[in-house]
């Protein structure tokens, strides 16, 4: 296997990935904020990373291995939606009814996707002590300081102290400020700084929190910013520096560059982690995804509704058609996109049935090589698809390694049975599909069209088309609205 190389954000190069301590790889990665169901987009970078946290799991052995993803239960997203949806209850019940509802979600949805449990999942309420304790050295540095705005009182970051601060979103500080409505914030020293601790209204939830500024100490009720949550809960796990963390593109700015300033003032390092790693943007049928589009769909409506393409869509799909773009390029995700990735898998479980609850063979050493070179997911599964076809081994053995290389990919994880008959109408269509094709290939034309033309008197309309890789036809289907 080749070394692992991973393009790093912060450099923009692709670097050789070199761990800290190869006996604790160390791995955080930001998640969700527990307001509302989690949406497709959302899907990607919980897959993403839980492909790498695979991949350093076969490499450097999985106790060796910490992955670190977050939960952030305290935000104005949560107070909002916990007002309207519990409009009777006190603020702190409501609250508490919103995350634990919608945490229990997004776990669901990440085991249905094939994602493997974080080392740990610390929440930001269980860290308010460290986020106040944090900020206090802020203060101590010159790094922070605390004001009155016009929401009260609160502790902002001081972005001119740290030389570096924006490094990783390529963003000068002067750039930053042009322009700027001085005027409207003109409690900040500088237009870009940001909140580390607010004053909470009486209604709202918060904390008692003392910090020390120049021989006077002010109380303020009130909760943390967001981004001193994953500052706190990094260093609490990971420690002052650690080998990756990783996000959408959508967190470079502000979030993950407030990180940094952050941690490393606090910690008087020149960096928090030594790889940033992000996955590229998602619409959807060729749109950016917003519920005025219409197309704003969520991982549970995908698994469990007929919302998207007319039926619902098995966890494994929805991975493999994540994984058939590169990480780091843009994803149009599609009922086409899905299609291609259920076709595929069907392929495989079909032939590959007797070896897929107990494969012993190793990843093949192609499959892994394109998995070290930033995380080739395409080339991964086109390596994949050669070893099903290849001739020169025996097909016991081929689908064996092919078992275990999908393994790494969090694919091929249903007995074969529950994949075709766990779902009685979707069985039923796959095995019509099957006859339909068998009859195609003897030339018997009207039993196969005899199969059409039941399918669609049910609802089920088929689409014949063509592999890519090898030309032979292939059929797909949907439910016809």
């Amino acid at each position: 296997m080749s070394e692992l190389n991973f393009w790093n954000t912060l450099t923009r190069t692709k670097e050789a990935f070199e761990p800290i301590d190869d006996t604790n790889v160390r791995m955080y990665v930001c998640g969700p904020t527990v307001y509302d169901f989690a949406h497709i987009g959302n899907a990607r970078p919980v897959i993403v990373f839980d492909v790498l946290y695979r991949l350093l799991r076969h490499v450097y052995g999985a106790e060796h291995v910490t992955y670190v993803r977050n939960i952030t239960d305290v935000d104005d997203k949560i107070n909002a939606r916990a007002l309207r949806d519990y409009p009777d209850l006190q603020l702190n019940e409501a609250i508490a009814k919103v995350t634990e509802k919608t945490a229990e979600r997004f776990h669901k949805d990440a085991a249905a996707l094939g994602c493997l449990e974080p080392t740990h999942e610390p929440r930001a309420t269980a860290h308010i002590d460290g986020m106040v304790a944090m900020i206090q050295t802020l203060i101590d540095k010159g790094n922070a300081y605390v004001t009155s705005g016009r929401e009260g009182r609160e502790v902002l970051f001081a972005v001119g102290s740290m030389p570096d601060y924006g490094k990783l979103s390529n963003r000068k500080l002067e750039d930053q400020q042009a322009g700027a409505r001085i005027a409207v914030e003109d409690h900040k020293r500088n237009p870009a700084d940001f909140v580390l601790w607010k004053e909470s209204a009486a209604d709202e939830p918060g904390w008692d929190a003392e910090f020390r500024e120049d021989g006077q100490t002010t109380t303020i009720h009130g909760r943390p910013g967001w981004h001193i949550e994953c500052s706190v809960m990094s260093r609490h796990h990971l420690g002052e520096v650690f080998d990756i963390h990783g996000g959408g593109l959508d967190l470079i700015f502000p979030h993950h560059e407030n990180e940094i300033a952050q941690s490393c003032c606090a910690h008087g390092k020149d960096r928090m982690a030594n790889l940033w790693m992000h996955n590229g943007f998602l619409q959807v049928e060729g749109r950016k995804m917003s519920k005025s589009e219409g197309n704003f769909v969520t991982i549970a409506e995908l698994l469990e509704t007929d919302k998207f393409g007319g039926r619902k869509w098995p966890g494994e799909v929805l991975r493999l058609a994540m994984l058939m773009t590169h990480y780091r390029e843009p994803i149009d995700f599609s009922v086409k996109r899905l299609d291609e990735a259920e076709t595929l898998l069907n392929r495989w479980y079909r032939i590959w049935p007797d070896v897929i609850a107990a494969a012993t063979k190793a990843p093949d050493p192609s499959f892994l090589d394109a998995f070290a070179d930033d995380l080739s997911s395409r080339q991964m599964i086109n390596n994949l698809y050669q070893i099903t076809v290849s001739d020169d081994v025996d097909p016991a053995e081929k689908a064996a390694i092919a078992v275990a290389s999908a393994e790494i990919l969090g694919l091929m994880q249903i007995d074969p049975a529950v994949w075709f008959e766990g779902d009685a109408d979707r069985g039923a269509v796959l095995a019509a599909i099957d006859r339909r094709l068998a009859f195609i290939a003897a030339k018997n034309w009207p039993e196969a069209d005899k199969i059409r033309n039941e399918l669609l008197a049910q609802g089920i309309q088929l689409k014949d088309g063509k592999d890519t890789e090898t030309g032979e036809r292939v059929t797909t289907w949907e439910v016809k609205r």
